[in-house]
């Protein structure tokens, strides 16, 4: 069986960042539960994070962060950044399966086991199942619409993946920071 977990997008924009999730987990064509969160709020609620994966290991990866993030006293480019050679270098996290959206309000990343820490430019990224269509979504609203709060563009762009991916639902969860 195949696990499609997820759809995460995030952005900073106008001052804001939000990150947002769907809620749908499923196995092969089969949906498993509808509910799930895998949006939480980091650093005494100033940093965001997301995944997309293996739920367990992106516990395991969650605890991780959350660890290098308090080692280097929140600054988020520095803790994804030890975090992701972690990752890489130790054998019992290399066969982790999942990948992290996380933002404070400055930067965004994606980080995952393979080594990337990636910033995009636009200060947008998804993962998941949905994220190609998400991503797209929340371009579009960006650009569109720039005065568009932050929450607003992520949630929009979630409903907007879940018309079309059917990995993806409309039980969206949404964090932000202002």
């Amino acid at each position: 069986m195949k696990l499609h977990a997820t759809t995460i997008v995030g952005l900073i924009h106008n001052g804001q960042a939000a990150l947002a999730g769907d809620g749908q987990v499923t196995f092969d064509e089969t949906v498993m539960k509808t509910k799930a969160v895998k949006i939480r709020k980091l650093y005494d609620g100033k940093i965001l994070a997301g995944f997309a994966g293996t739920v367990a290991d992106a516990m395991t990866l969650y605890d991780l962060l959350d660890k290098k993030i308090d080692e280097h006293s929140g600054n988020l480019p520095r803790a994804a950044v030890e975090l992701a050679k972690e990752w890489r270098t130790d054998r019992s996290l290399q066969r982790l399966e999942a990948v992290i959206a996380v933002t404070d309000k400055e930067h965004i990343f994606l980080i995952s086991g393979n080594g990337e820490v990636i910033e995009p430019d636009d200060g947008l990224i998804s993962i998941g199942s949905g994220g190609s269509y998400a991503l797209a979504a929340a371009r579009a609203l960006m650009y569109a619409n720039p005065k568009l709060t932050a929450d607003k563009i992520v949630t929009k762009a979630l409903e907007i993946a879940a018309d079309i991916c059917i990995y993806t639902n409309k039980n969206i969860k949404v964090e932000s920071l202002k």
